[in-house]
């Protein structure tokens, strides 16, 4: 099982578990019976030196004819061709596939073993809690994830889009009870959502957790490749980028511009630098669709943007806090 450190990797809180600082994310992997597209992006991104794979049990329920599961699928047939399932970090998630919603003791261990099962393996390296359920008593939640610690069939675990006063229950249960202790954290965060900064960001540092962001690049929009209406049509993305399609939005692509040209970059590299500038973050999450997009958002870890970059970027993107 990979557990060593390397000089280009980051610790998972105060687990064994190492990986390079960018995840892929992958709820774009929907089509288990088509894989080779996602597989060749799987490759890249090992052959440039990643290592930690994103997914969720519900990926990709929302494409037509889906119901879930699809990504690990899709995953689990990569690592069994290859091979190299101990080089490989793979998280992924509980709470929200269609007929596996919730956090009851009884959803997770049958989540888990379905997860197990789609993605080929007998062990999960990090398990998220992926959205709160306030119907099951954070406490036999925190039991059923420390269940699959103890079982082996979990190496450690992590919470998602929970409130800060959910996740300092999940510790205070866990630490009277001496269950496994969350070690990550993955919530939204952005240059355009910027809300973690806050008490979500208060709570990680409190508690040592490592964080993981999702949507880093708000769906594509902090790209630059959305700047009008007429760049929406016929694009698979256009619901979670057109909320960002205002002056206050494109004021920050604008100030992405800026730095990008400095830089001789790109704006997708640029967003990337930025939410992992000053420590705010363990390592972002973005997803790629080819090698060409891999090759931006590896240039975004070998990125450092001054203080002053930083600092302009703050101040255009001020009313998303």
């Amino acid at each position: 099982m990979t557990s060593s450190a390397n000089s280009t990797s980051v610790a998972i809180g105060s687990s064994d578990l190492h990986v390079y600082p960018l995840g892929l994310g992958t709820n774009t992997f929907n089509n288990p019976e088509a894989p080779a597209e996602y597989h060749a992006v799987l490759d890249g991104f090992v052959e440039r030196g990643g290592n930690f794979l994103d997914t969720a049990d519900m990926y990709s329920f929302w494409v037509d004819g889906n119901s879930g599961g699809e990504s690990e699928t899709v995953i689990g047939q990569w690592l069994a061709s290859r091979g190299k399932r101990d080089d490989i970090v793979v998280a992924t998630k509980v709470a929200a596939k269609p007929g596996r919603e919730g956090l009851s003791p009884k959803n997770v261990a049958l989540a888990a073993d379905e997860s197990l099962q789609r993605l080929q393996t007998d062990y999960i390296d990090l398990y998220y809690a992926h959205y709160q359920d306030d119907e099951t008593p954070i406490v036999e939640s925190a039991a059923a994830f420390n269940d699959l610690v103890t079982a082996g069939k979990v190496r450690a675990i992590a919470l998602s889009n929970l409130s800060p006063d959910a996740i300092d229950e999940w510790f205070r249960v866990s630490e009277e009870n001496g269950f496994a202790l969350p070690v990550a954290l993955q919530p939204r965060y952005s240059l355009v959502a910027r809300e973690y900064e806050g008490e979500m960001a208060a709570s990680a540092r409190k508690h040592g957790m490592s964080v993981f962001p999702y949507q880093v690049l708000a769906g594509g929009f902090l790209t630059g490749k959305y700047r009008t209406e007429a760049d929406l049509e016929g694009r698979a993305r256009a619901g979670a980028v057109e909320r960002y399609l205002n002056p206050e939005g494109l004021a920050v692509v604008s100030a992405l511009d800026v730095v990008a040209a400095a830089h001789s970059t790109d704006a997708a590299s640029v967003a990337l630098a930025w939410a992992m500038a000053d420590g705010k973050i363990t390592a972002p999450l973005a997803a790629a669709t080819s090698t060409a997009q891999l090759d931006q958002l590896f240039a975004a870890t070998e990125l450092t943007l001054s203080a002053d970059e930083v600092t302009a970027l703050d101040e255009a993107s001020a009313t998303f806090l």
